[in-house]
């Protein structure tokens, strides 16, 4: 069950509303989202020139033949991230998903941040990366679980102290939405284990950002996976202090001769 855009014009949008209709202008084309675009607006992703004409004449043009849709969305202050998939986006054999992180200064999207990773096959559990609970729920609990993340990111993977490990999880009973890894902690460590004897190295570097609203906590991270600069965007679901589900979104980074802007991938 994904996020439902609001239809609504006779009233203010939230800011979870603006984000949305932002995301799915790529595939209506509608230019209404112009009005909450800020004119200096930031942009993070290297494949696009900053200033709002450039998202004017990226999202708000013709219908583009794609389609978008918003699987999860949460707000963390100025931020709103979302969870998405996309079909028939030119220059993707394709659908892809996306991490997108937009922030908001006085009402209108003045940055947006996202990772990019194409749609692969269920797991070995048989979940898709996508699939899963949505409800957003233990809003009392928000900053003891982005610390628990925060945590767990650093101390197991920037630190590699992988003998801490099981004081983050129940036991076994973790669910798995990265696409080659198993459920349980047993099912990650044998992912682990098979990577590490076909010569296959994954580093966590530094963790850049953590943003969450409730049971649903974000990890922004950089690092290497397979010998390449590697941007890590982690999705934790935290139940009863505990990580109870994962989804990732793991995108090589393009070297910097290429970018279209300056603006840096792990800037907040």
């Amino acid at each position: 069950m994904g996020f439902t855009a609001c239809k609504q014009t006779n009233m203010e949008l939230s800011n979870q509303q603006k984000a949305v209709e932002f995301i799915k202008s790529f595939e209506t084309g509608s230019s209404k989202v112009l009005t909450f675009i800020d004119e200096n607006i930031k942009s993070h992703n290297y494949t696009l020139p900053d200033k709002k004409s450039t998202y004017e004449g990226y999202f708000t043009n013709t219908p583009t033949g794609a389609t978008v849709g918003t699987i999860r969305v949460f707000e963390d202050n100025e931020f709103v991230i979302m969870h998405n998939h996309y079909e028939n986006v030119e220059g993707y054999n394709g659908p892809i998903l996306t991490f997108d992180i937009v922030r908001f200064t006085d009402g209108k999207i003045i940055e947006h941040w996202d990772n990019v990773v194409s749609v692969q096959p269920a797991n070995p559990s048989g979940h898709t990366q996508t699939d899963g609970t949505t409800e957003i729920k233990d809003l009392d609990k928000t900053e003891a679980n982005k610390k628990l993340v925060h945590d767990f990111v650093n101390t197991v993977l920037v630190n590699t102290e992988y003998d801490k490990m099981g004081n983050y999880f129940d036991g076994d009973n973790y669910i798995q939405h990265n696409p080659k890894i198993g459920d349980g902690l047993s099912g990650l460590n044998k992912a682990l284990q098979n990577m590490t004897e076909q010569g296959v190295v994954m580093e966590y570097h530094i963790n850049h950002k953590v943003l969450g609203q409730g049971n649903f906590v974000l990890a922004i991270s950089e690092g290497i996976f397979a010998g390449k600069p590697t941007s890590f965007y982690d999705l934790f679901r935290i139940e009863n202090n505990k990580i109870a589900e994962h989804w990732d979104v793991i995108e090589t980074i393009t070297p910097k001769s290429e970018w279209q802007n300056t603006n840096g991938k792990f800037n907040f």
